[in-house]
């Protein structure tokens, strides 16, 4: 155990335990943290040691090397959710990093805020949210977002950047991108409609109303029906249950221009009605527009079904699109699954996939 500048910096701690993969080997040094000055004094001594930093949260999104990591990880702790009714038509929720994100959904359902409630069940903390631009049936917390407040590890101050200025798109933002490492998220802001009717834009969604008579779902019924899916398809943290134990859809379902669906079709042998697509952008001719794919669909048209697995590496047993630790999975395995998984489905339909889980401690940042 050492301290620097006030801050208690533990040695060779286990990253496993904070990961929703349970994977991934030691840290040279942690930090635990929720305060700024702190976290700051965290980067400061990585840097006196010659060391990288990484910012950890719910660890739901994050594969970690068997080797670990030989720099400093700062775990940002838990911190405050306090919701503000901004106007007559909106409201706002104001985040600390390392609250957990179904917390914000919860309150906002409670209070009846319109905007994240088929967000509801995703894993992990607010501070990961802008990172990948969290997403699930057919909601991006990028539509809710007015203000993200972040520590510049580069100027070492705190900043507060606008949602445009986060530039978000698919899966993306300039946290995971061009400005990758320079922020440490601190306090999300979240923009609700007050008594907004739920989102049911995904077939999945509709079908559970659908079968159950229900015309027009409340929000409370529409955060409860994605958290019952999301459980069947085992993306749903469950003590009890080995197909959670994975860091979600470790896929991006690709976006592809709109003349791939017939050429998909015709390798699949099927009509291009029936191949998995939804609309992701749209061009002055109908054949500039492109489209967003299943990647679950790829996989399985692939050849990767349901369980398929890799030493202790596997598929889910509920989804393809989760990779599971099944018991004492070693990071390379997962790679190697990734990797058996990303060559399969390309040489089968063109296509290459893309992951979604961030990685660290691998040398070349590829795995």
């Amino acid at each position: 155990m050492l301290y620097s500048g006030g801050v208690t910096i533990l040695e060779n701690v286990a990253l496993a335990q904070y990961t929703t993969l349970g994977v991934g080997g030691v840290a040279r040094w942690f930090v635990e943290t929720s305060d700024e000055d702190e976290i700051l004094t965290a980067v400061r001594f990585a840097r006196t040691q010659g060391a990288p930093c990484f910012i950890l949260g719910g660890g739901s999104n994050l594969l970690i090397s068997d080797y670990g990591f030989n720099g400093v990880v700062v775990h940002v702790a838990p911190g405050t959710l306090a919701w503000t009714e901004a106007d007559d038509e909106t409201v706002s929720i104001k985040a600390d990093a390392g609250v957990e994100w179904d917390a914000v959904v919860r309150l906002a359902v409670e209070k009846n805020g319109a905007g994240v409630e088929c967000l509801a069940g995703i894993p992990g903390s607010v501070g990961g949210t802008p990172v990948q631009n969290v997403g699930a049936y057919g909601q991006e917390v990028s539509q809710t977002i007015v203000r993200v407040r972040a520590l510049d590890l580069a100027a070492e101050k705190v900043v507060e950047l606008t949602a445009a200025e986060c530039e978000f798109g698919y899966r993306r933002s300039i946290f995971n991108s061009i400005e990758r490492g320079r922020y440490a998220i601190t306090r999300v802001e979240y923009k609700l409609a007050i008594g907004g009717a739920p989102l049911l834009e995904y077939r999945d969604v509709k079908n559970y109303f659908v079968e159950r008579g229900i015309a027009r779902p409340t929000l409370a019924q529409t955060s409860a029906a994605v958290r019952e899916i999301r459980a069947r398809k085992g993306m749903l943290l469950v003590a009890d249950d080995a197909d959670s134990h994975s860091a979600g859809s470790f896929f991006k379902n690709p976006v592809v221009e709109v003349k791939e669906v017939a050429r998909l079709a015709a390798v699949a042998g099927c009509r291009v009605a029936d191949v998995p697509q939804f609309p992701a952008g749209w061009g002055y001719e109908p054949e500039d527009c492109v489209v967003k794919l299943s990647a679950a669909w790829l996989m399985e048209l692939a050849g990767f079904g349901k369980g398929f697995a890799i030493g202790r590496a596997g598929l889910s047993s509920k989804h393809v699109l989760a990779i599971v630790n099944r018991g004492g999975a070693t990071a390379a395995e997962i790679v190697a699954l990734r990797d058996a998984v990303i060559e399969g489905v390309l040489a089968r339909t063109g296509i290459r996939l893309e992951q979604e889980p961030v990685l660290l401690g691998f040398a070349d940042g590829r795995g």
